[in-house]
């Protein structure tokens, strides 16, 4: 019987949501992180009477016809690319993106890689990173004896070095745009990679030619909405709960096909 087929994959569906949405909920705290979304299309149908055709010799077009669909499968699992929340930290090297934009980093194998999570500190040697001690790129080195740290809207950055009264630029945090966010493919660690669905990144300055500006002391939240998200645990669990009664009342029609059969 078709209908087993066609709620199972329905079943199938509906795990997966709860998984995407489970991912979601788990990153609700994490800084920069972006909700995903399931989508998902139809099935091949099945031609069980074709339309557009004579019925019979010498009559009228069948207009409607009979198409049966076969179920459902996963088309993408969406990242939505929201401005999150930000939240001030107090922390001078905390830097959020106000707007359009992704932060450069250098990989571990000398890659680019892109975050929105701007929690950079600096190690031993003052360099600017990331938690993960990615390099911020381009580079950007803090002196020993400096007093403060100022980072501009622009990205400039700033240091007042002990025993200088005029600020030292030391340089500029480099902002990228990509021509599709969505097809950026997620590393883990707040890392996102380019790909040829994302397009080329396009390096730009922060506060023009539309991207986002930087404030320094900030952090940018996770875009993740708790009562939305528990909305959609809900539905997707009565859309489980359908499709398996469903697969309950196809097998009971088919033992009674079958006792009758007998």
């Amino acid at each position: 019987m078709r209908a087993l087929a066609i709620a199972a994959t329905g079943m199938n569906a509906q795990q997966t949501n709860v998984e995407v949405i489970a991912n979601n909920i788990s990153n609700i705290n994490t800084t920069g992180f972006k909700r995903s979304r399931a989508e998902f299309t139809d099935l091949l149908y099945q031609v069980e009477r074709a339309q557009g055709v004579p019925n019979r010799g010498g009559a009228g077009v069948v207009p409607e016809g009979a198409q049966l669909g076969l179920g459902v499968r996963l088309a993408a699992i969406r990242t939505v690319h929201l401005q999150g929340t930000l939240n001030q930290t107090g922390n001078k090297f905390d830097v959020a993106i106000n707007g359009n934009g992704w932060f450069q980093v250098q990989g571990p194998n000398g890659d680019t890689l892109y975050t929105r999570d701007g929690a950079f500190n600096t190690n031993a040697n003052g360099q600017l990173v990331t938690l993960d001690g990615l390099t911020v790129d381009p580079g950007i080195t803090v002196p020993a004896n400096t007093t403060q740290v100022v980072i501009n809207g622009s990205g400039e950055v700033y240091a007042t070095i002990a025993g200088q009264t005029a600020p030292q630029l030391l340089g500029q945090l480099t902002i990228s745009t990509f021509p599709n966010d969505a097809g950026l493919s997620a590393q883990g660690g707040n890392l996102f990679r380019e790909t040829t669905a994302s397009g080329a990144p396009v390096a730009g300055v922060a506060g023009q030619n539309g991207v986002g500006s930087i404030e320094q002391g900030y952090l940018e939240d996770s875009n993740v909405d708790p009562v939305k998200e528990i909305s959609e645990l809900i539905s997707a669990q009565r859309a489980y709960e359908m499709n398996s009664k469903v697969i309950t009342a196809a097998d009971e029609m088919s033992s009674v096909i079958s006792k009758g059969m007998r």
